[in-house]
């Protein structure tokens, strides 16, 4: 949490005119009960009306100054927990941006999610509530012990007494209710993730017929979060009562004690008054300190969790150091794989195993191979989205560290197996590739994806609106529209991963046709479960449980790739004994 202070650096101002502030309003509110002390003992005694108006009047002021002090302490304070939450959030978004994607697996989207909302607001309101609160509530409380000292040392040892006992209760509910509100929002994670998952899988649940399966696991969840939330509202209604109940213990002696005093001309009535009002206070300034603490405690919490992940370490490479040796000149080789292998973090086994292969400029590599083979992880290694943990990368004749992330991924496009829109117009989501692109530029990389007709059938064109994720389109149509994104760019090296799933054959071949009448003519890597797919590339490789399994062209791997003619075959049945395509 002490990582984060450093966002209040530009608010030091707010941060000591806010306390100082509520100091102010707290000294006003301290002399209210000696002004009515006052009016009593002087003003209703004497039947002195203009003396009684006076002391109204005085206390109409210093509420009004009061009032003023709170006001401004509030605007300080609220300013100054606005921009240390506006900080942590634009440094824990920068820094999510420039994690690696193993960073990224590990600790989730929901995490990353909670963080980004309910952590920083946990946390803006502690600081809020700290700069308000901190040092007037007890300052409060020591200041009506110390005003009661000078009315009357007799009753305010009392104060002494009760001050300790009030603490304890509320220190002690406080021990108590803590860790069961920790409990409470880790079952209400546990209800939240479920909405979520039904949410999410609605149509899958409704296809299945398991509403009232799914409604009866939601009513076991929502019940243990009820049952955990009334036991933590239980113990937290224990402290009004207990409180007040010995604080009325406590002004019911004081004002017996008060009584006698009275009765004995030592104190006056106004006095005793004073004295209960003081008491009051005290009452009302332990509770706010206590729900101050649990305020600060969560906020405390939350905090860490936002720095654990500030503490991530940067997973991106940015190595920008001049190439220290000779590269030998390469004729037309674009990607180069020399035994590279893939273990990721924390994982028992390697994912790529002694990979090897050449692409040259201009080439269609294909890459098939079964669910979990390790086809998207070739691909990403490309980029650089996770580090080889073996042999060497080449692109262009230079080692892949040698690169900026820049500069690797300039080059590049990729179109992943789950097509991503954003919200905006067409135009915006296909400027992603080329912020300069020009309308013909789009509507070229549109023809080739083969999603010219859908931008004309849109009423606005390239200014039409795209809605969140692009749930106003269909799958082909998302598809195709992030494949144009891709082009845009007009890369060197094109990278389709699985990006043609969800369209037909047709439109499938015809996309891979136009791709291939590119003037910019990029080395293209098609990943695809569909042998027609692939089986024109000029090579293609066979993926096995992270292995190369095989490489060439469909005829040869026909003849001598027993794990590609298992594909194959199981696609095309009818071919099994015929001759080789």
């Amino acid at each position: 949490m002490r990582r984060l202070l450093v966002y209040l650096k530009d608010y030091k101002k707010e941060c000591i005119l806010a306390p100082l502030f509520k100091m102010l309003e707290a000294i006003f509110e301290l002399f209210v009960p000696l002004v009515m002390a006052a009016i009593i003992d002087t003003g209703i005694k004497g039947n002195d009306i203009p003396y009684i108006m006076k002391m109204c009047a005085v206390m109409v002021l210093l509420g009004i100054v009061g009032l003023v002090c709170s006001v401004t302490a509030q605007y300080f304070s609220a300013k100054a927990a606005a921009g240390f939450g506006t900080g942590v959030r634009h440094a824990l978004f920068s820094h999510i941006q420039k994690l690696s994607f193993t960073n990224l697996d590990q600790l989730g989207t929901s995490a990353l999610i909670t963080r980004m909302t309910s952590d920083v607001n946990q946390a803006q309101s502690a600081v809020n509530m700290v700069l308000r609160l901190f040092l007037r509530s007890p300052f409060v409380v020591f200041g009506a012990m110390v005003m009661a000292f000078t009315i009357d040392v007799k009753s305010a040892v009392l104060f002494v007494i009760t001050i300790p006992l009030l603490s304890a209760v509320v220190t002690g509910v406080m021990c108590i209710s803590i860790p069961l509100y920790k409990k409470v929002q880790g079952k209400l994670d546990a209800v939240t993730l479920l909405t979520r998952e039904n949410l999410t899988g609605v149509r899958v649940i409704r296809a299945f017929h398991l509403e009232e399966e799914e409604k009866e696991k939601f009513k076991a969840g929502s019940q243990e979060l009820t049952t955990v939330q009334m036991f933590a509202g239980k113990i937290s209604g224990l402290m009004n009562p207990a409180t007040y109940a010995l604080i009325n213990g406590v002004t019911a002696y004081l004002i017996y004690v008060g009584a006698l005093q009275v009765d004995g001309g030592i104190i006056t009535q106004g006095e005793v008054v004073a004295l209960v009002n003081y008491m009051a206070q005290i009452l009302v300034e332990l509770i706010k300190f206590a729900n101050l603490i649990i305020t600060v405690t969560k906020g405390i919490a939350c905090g860490n969790r936002i720095q654990g992940v500030l503490e991530v370490p940067e997973g991106e490479r940015e190595i920008s150091c001049p190439d220290t040796e000779e590269i030998p000149e390469t004729k037309d080789e674009m990607v180069v794989f020399s035994h590279v292998g893939l273990t990721y973090q924390n994982a028992g086994a390697e994912a790529l195993t002694d990979i090897s292969f050449t692409a040259k400029k201009g080439e269609t590599i294909g890459i098939i191979g079964g669910t979990g083979s390790g086809k998207s992880s070739l691909v990403h290694l490309i980029l650089g989205f996770y580090p080889h943990t073996k042999g060497s990368i080449r692109i262009d004749g230079r080692e892949i560290a040698s690169y900026t992330k820049q500069e690797l991924r300039a080059q590049a496009g990729i179109v992943m197996q789950r097509p991503v829109l954003f919200a905006g117009t067409i135009r915006e989501n296909l400027c992603w590739g080329n912020q300069d692109a020009t309308d013909e530029e789009l509507y070229e990389a549109l023809k080739i994806a083969q999603a010219y007709e859908i931008v004309e059938k849109k009423e606005g064109g390239l200014s039409a609106g795209v809605s969140q994720n692009g749930k106003n389109f269909s799958g082909g149509q998302r598809q195709r529209l992030t494949i144009a994104r891709a082009l845009v760019r007009k890369p060197r090296i094109l990278i389709l991963d699985d990006a043609a799933s969800a369209l037909d054959y047709a439109t499938d071949a015809a996309l891979r046709h136009a791709i291939a009448e590119m003037k910019e003519q990029p080395t293209v890597f098609i990943v695809s479960q569909r042998a027609s797919s692939i089986q024109h590339a000029d090579k293609i490789l066979v993926l096995d449980d992270g292995e190369l399994a095989g490489a060439g062209t469909h005829g040869e791997l026909l003849k001598n790739c027993k794990v590609y003619q298992e594909i194959y075959y199981s696609q095309y049945p009818q071919k099994s004994g015929g001759h080789a395509e």
